[in-house]
């Protein structure tokens, strides 16, 4: 399993895990299938409000999922047309997220209860 986690750093797994997800300094895969971590810097984390890309950012990359502290409506029914799931992130670095997400502690993301406008309930 490959997930994509935005992170504040390109620490690896000790990175911590950031806020929203289009606006990450980097994306961190994580490949719990052989222990291995690939860092990818966004070069588009500086966009218009509704303009984010996530698809662009992490092509041919094989991503199952993405877990992100937020992520706007738009950009999760875009990874999920690409096959990719979504999940919210507690707080913590790669490997706290790793950790919960192979446990299924982590809440899917839908359109339905995404971000609004940078709010996340």
């Amino acid at each position: 399993m490959r997930i994509c986690i935005p992170t504040e750093t390109n620490a690896g797994k000790s990175a911590a895990v950031y806020g929203h997800f289009g606006s990450a300094p980097y994306f961190t895969i994580m490949d719990t299938g052989n222990d291995s971590v690939e860092v990818i810097d966004n070069a588009n984390q500086h966009h218009a409000h509704g303009m984010c890309q996530p698809m662009n950012a992490l092509m041919g990359k094989k991503i199952d999922a993405v877990v992100t502290g937020g992520m706007g409506g738009r950009a999760v029914q875009k990874l999920n047309e690409g096959g990719i799931k979504v999940y919210r992130a507690v707080p913590g670095t790669v490997a706290d997220i790793v950790s919960q997400f192979t446990k299924g502690g982590l809440l899917e993301l839908t359109v339905e209860n995404a971000c609004a406008q940078h709010s996340c309930h």
